[in-house]
């Protein structure tokens, strides 16, 4: 059953991937807006911002600008959900013998490979622009660790939106929320710089404690307990919303 899992979920997957490399532009325009944030805020706002460090500007925002580049790219993982929904592709394929879980997997597993390009994008115009991190190779791996598990938590967040959907742009609209979290955490400027009831928010969202680790490991420095408080978050958000992503998902198809 498991390897019949298996090889349904990689079929589907090859499925999706096709899509996207015959579409190339969802990656490109999901990299835009992340690049076009970076320009703005190191070459017009980032010498105005004091961060309390003597590290440059792009290497302090840019653990920010990398989760504003996945949760500005789980959106086409609900619209694309959300298509196949509205076009019977589900219901064509209930009728094959393909096992059921393998359809969202091939989803989820299509947004993590074409986010991690997207921000494998990102970080190469951030080192064109002047980022320098002397990161291992294990703390290199660290990070696409949690960036992977951070695509995770929001792809199956984005499933449940795809699946529950009444139009299109319902489907994509969740994000936006997503996009603006990192607006209001450690991203951009340190917490203690904001006002008292935006700081404690900013500090006990999940944001703040990806932001904190994935900046500490390219600096360097020790992570401290903020790794385990990211992936206490991520998992826990992974975990929720797999499990009413799968009951929707098969309230739907029963």
């Amino acid at each position: 059953m498991t390897s019949h899992v298996l090889s349904d979920t990689r079929v589907l997957t090859g499925r999706s991937l096709t899509h996207i490399l015959r579409s190339p532009d969802t990656i490109i325009t999901t990299a835009v807006t992340p690049i076009a944030l970076m320009l703005l805020f190191v070459y017009v706002l980032g010498g105005a911002i004091n961060t309390g460090s003597d590290e440059s500007y792009i290497n302090y925002m840019l653990p920010g600008i990398l989760l504003i580049t996945i949760a500005s790219g789980i959106a086409y993982t609900a619209y694309r959900l959300f298509l196949d929904m509205q076009g019977g592709i589900f219901e064509r394929f209930q009728s094959m013998p393909i096992a059921r879980s393998s359809v969202l997997w091939a989803h989820v597993l299509t947004s993590v490979v074409s986010n991690l390009i997207s921000v494998a994008i990102v970080i190469g115009v951030a080192f064109i622009m002047g980022f320098r991190t002397g990161a291992s190779v294990g703390a290199w791996l660290a990070v696409a660790g949690i960036l992977t598990l951070f695509t995770l938590a929001l792809t199956w967040l984005a499933v449940i939106a795809g699946l529950s959907a009444k139009t299109v742009d319902g489907a994509s609209a969740f994000s936006y929320p997503l996009i603006f979290l990192p607006f209001i955490s450690s991203a951009f400027v340190p917490t203690d710089t904001m006002p008292g009831p935006v700081a404690w928010f900013a500090e006990n969202q999940p944001v703040t404690s990806v932001v904190n680790s994935i900046r500490a490991l390219f600096a360097q420095e020790p992570v401290g307990s903020d790794l385990w408080i990211a992936l206490a978050w991520l998992v826990g958000i992974l975990v929720i919303a797999y499990g009413f992503a799968i009951a929707i998902y098969r309230r739907k198809i029963s």
